[in-house]
């Protein structure tokens, strides 16, 4: 157990780096390759659009590679992407690479989740939690070892390629750790497959998983709402990501030290990512938690508008924090709803194609206001009304609300969540 929780740990870390690995570059990628500040948040907003458009895939990658083979595509995808920058001369080609790479994400993000509620059925929360604060860690990771490698290179491609070495280190313990225990696996597989076939016909509950397996989730309002609560949530995210460093230099920060701003707010992040969804695994209920992690980010960002050299620590603390945390929370809330493993592998996968598209155009708006306005001022306000919508759409995710699964039977999951929940259209 103890190697998977690793294995969790380590595919996590790669799925940031190539997003948090160009914010404190941004000055030097601009000043070399001439892209203008609405050019430039493509950077990020692309991979964060191929992670949505990849999630809407993964059904069929799943179906065709199986959730272990398609998490190997994924990682491959990004090492493959990250090496290529080191030899990218043109925004235009780091647009390619920024959207292979997050397709890489996609896959990986939709399907490693699958995984996550079959093998930790008893310890989501947790399970979930390290992946997100791994996740939070590899974006601090990217922020403040990018300008250090590109120093050491003596060129902004060595900061964006070197995250390809991570990404290999990865695909090397994941398919480690699957071929030494995939056969044990398969051999379970198969010894159940002969019991059922001696019993007889599948039970009735046998067939209720099934048939909510196969169910198309994106016919359910409640598929909908929690899609656009995790946009919205993500769209915070990637705001900050791509804009905080080019905010704080240009009140005077040098690359490094806005670069070490970043780094601290996804050091906060990946904490409450751990944290707080294991403050909510007692509780069914996870909006209380939801909601206090809205209202960090929504101090955090409100900082930033108003005394953005007052407190910065304060404020990328606040904001890393209510990020880290909802991020989190709002996956395992995405989980809650599904009895099913693979209902909640196209339940996850809806959530996060439609959050990403979403979160997608937040950075682009940001950058397309600072372009206008010349300061970034007006998109953090933007934000912080963002977030206070996010904070009264939260109160829509009562545990009551779960459903009904179209009349089906109902049942207990993990003791406390009725299976019947997983019907999304409440």
């Amino acid at each position: 157990m103890l190697a998977w929780y690793a294995a969790i740990v380590v595919i996590g870390l790669n799925l940031r780096p190539l997003l948090t690995s160009i914010s404190p570059l941004m000055t030097t990628i601009r000043e070399a390759t001439g892209l203008s500040f609405y050019g430039a948040s493509l950077l990020t907003s692309l991979p964060v659009v191929a992670m949505g458009l990849g999630a809407f895939g993964t059904g069929l990658l799943a179906r065709g590679l199986g959730e272990t083979r398609g998490v190997a595509l994924g990682l491959t995808a990004i090492a493959a992407a990250c090496a290529a920058r080191a030899f990218a001369a043109s925004g235009g080609a780091l647009m390619l690479t920024a959207a292979a790479a997050g397709a890489g994400v996609a896959a990986i993000q939709a399907l490693l989740p699958a995984v996550i509620k079959q093998r930790f059925a008893a310890r989501v929360p947790l399970a979930m939690g390290l992946f997100s604060a791994s996740i939070m860690g590899g974006g601090g990771l990217g922020a403040s070892l990018s300008p250090w490698a590109a120093r050491i290179g003596g060129t902004w491609h060595a900061g964006l390629a070197i995250w390809a070495m991570p990404a290999l280190a990865a695909l090397v313990v994941w398919g480690a750790l699957n071929g030494v225990l995939g056969g044990a696996r398969r051999r379970r597989a198969q010894r159940a497959a002969h019991a059922q076939a001696a019993a007889g016909p599948a039970s009735a509950q046998t067939q209720t998983q099934t048939r909510a397996a196969s169910m198309p989730v994106w016919r359910k309002r409640r598929a909908w709402t929690l899609g656009l609560h995790f946009g919205l949530v993500n769209g915070g995210y990637t705001s900050l990501v791509a804009w905080l460093p080019a905010y704080y230099q240009q009140h005077g920060a040098s690359v490094e030290a806005s670069g070490s701003l970043l780094a601290a707010m996804t050091a906060f992040q990946a904490a409450s990512a751990l944290l707080l969804p294991l403050a909510a695994a007692a509780f069914t209920d996870r909006r209380p938690w939801l909601v206090l992690g809205l209202c960090a980010q929504l101090v955090g960002v409100l900082g930033l508008a108003a005394w953005p050299e007052a407190a910065p620590l304060l404020w990328v603390a606040a904001a890393g924090a209510g990020l880290g945390g909802t991020f989190s929370v709002t996956l395992v809330t995405v989980l809650d709803h599904c009895a099913d493993h693979r209902l909640a592998a196209r339940l996850i996968a809806f959530v996060q194609g439609l959050g990403f598209v979403i979160a997608a155009l937040a950075p682009i708006v940001a950058g397309r206001v600072r372009d206008l306005t010349g300061g970034f001022t007006g998109a953090w306000v933007m934000l912080a009304v963002s977030i206070s919508a996010m904070i009264a759409l939260t109160f829509a995710f009562s545990p009551r609300s779960y459903g009904r699964w179209l009349g089906a039977h109902r049942g207990v999951e993990d003791g406390r969540i009725a299976q019947s929940r997983v019907a999304l259209d409440a």
